[in-house]
């Protein structure tokens, strides 16, 4: 059975089909090159780009679209690999931060480049012109 499907429709699962194939990708080569899932990369990344290398678990869930709970239970198995630390704020003693390690800087330094390399391989190929419109497009998705 074949059924008729809207031109947004067939956008939207353009679309998906698309972060499927690509995050099999970056799952494939980040798990085998450093035993790290791209959710844990895009945390660890969260991470190192907060304001002074340090963020909340309401500040990463917000970038990382997750939870502040299940950024919490994305952390410990970090934590316990010794990729990220805890850290009392020193303006709230309710609050702890999350920060990385030498290992962790050391960790997204390497992913990252493994990150480029996949992204160069898949839409290194586009004209410039044509990803920047692709980005701007996607950017009013959300």
């Amino acid at each position: 059975m074949e059924l008729d499907t809207s031109a947004d429709q067939d956008l939207v699962l353009s679309i998906a089909d698309s972060w499927a194939r690509l995050l099999n990708r970056l799952e494939s080569g980040l798990g085998s090159l450093k035993g790290i899932s791209f959710a844990e990369y895009r945390l660890l990344r969260a991470i190192a780009d907060s304001p002074q290398g340090r963020a909340s678990r309401v500040d990463l869930a917000e970038r990382v679209h997750l939870s502040a709970s299940g950024v919490t239970r994305a952390l410990i198995p970090l934590q316990k690999l010794g990729y990220v630390e805890s850290q009392r704020s020193p303006r709230d003693a309710r609050l702890t931060l999350a920060l990385l390690t030498a290992a962790g800087e050391e960790l997204v330094a390497d992913a990252s480049g493994i990150v480029d390399d996949i992204a160069e391989s898949i839409v290194g190929r586009l004209p410039d012109d044509t990803r920047d419109t692709l980005v701007s497009a996607l950017a009013t998705l959300t």
